[in-house]
C-alpha cells in the first residue's frame, strides 16, 4: 500500500474536491494544512526536480500570495531562491499537493491522474 500525504488548504474547492477522491476510493492519506505547514524545503526541492521543464507548476499561480509577489519569469531565480519563497509561504504552492512514494507528487487536482497514479 502506498504512503499518500497530501497539503491542503480547509477553504479550497479543489483540496475538498481530491480528499473527496481519496475517501470516496477508500485511499488512506495523511492530511496536512499546507498554510499551517508547509512542504519541507527538502520535499520542494524534490517537486522542483521532478517538474523541471516547468516550476511554474508547483506555484499557485492565482493565489494572492503568488501576485503580491509579482512573480513573471520564475525562470531567472535558481532552484534554493524558489525552495525559500515556496517553503516559507504554503499559500505559494499549488494545491492541493499530494506526495505518494515519498518522492512522487500531484499537483492540483486531476481525477484521471489519481485514477492512475493512487489506485491499488
Amino acid at each position: 500500500m502506498k504512503r499518500i500525504i497530501i497539503y491542503s488548504y480547509s477553504k479550497c474547492s479543489t483540496c475538498k474536491k481530491a480528499i473527496n477522491w481519496l475517501n470516496e476510493n477508500g485511499i488512506t492519506f495523511d492530511a496536512i494544512d499546507i498554510v499551517n505547514t508547509p512542504p519541507s524545503k527538502e520535499v520542494i526541492m524534490k517537486v522542483l526536480q521532478a517538474f523541471p521543464e516547468n516550476k511554474k507548476k508547483v506555484f499557485n499561480t492565482g493565489g494572492k500570495s503568488y501576485r503580491e509577489l509579482n512573480l513573471k519569469d520564475l525562470n531567472n531565480l535558481s532552484d534554493k531562491d524558489l525552495v525559500e519563497l515556496l517553503s516559507k509561504d504554503g499559500r505559494l504552492i499549488k494545491r492541493p499537493f499530494l506526495i505518494f512514494d515519498f518522492n512522487k507528487f500531484l499537483l492540483g487536482f486531476n481525477e484521471e491522474e489519481y485514477k492512475l497514479n493512487l489506485n491499488q
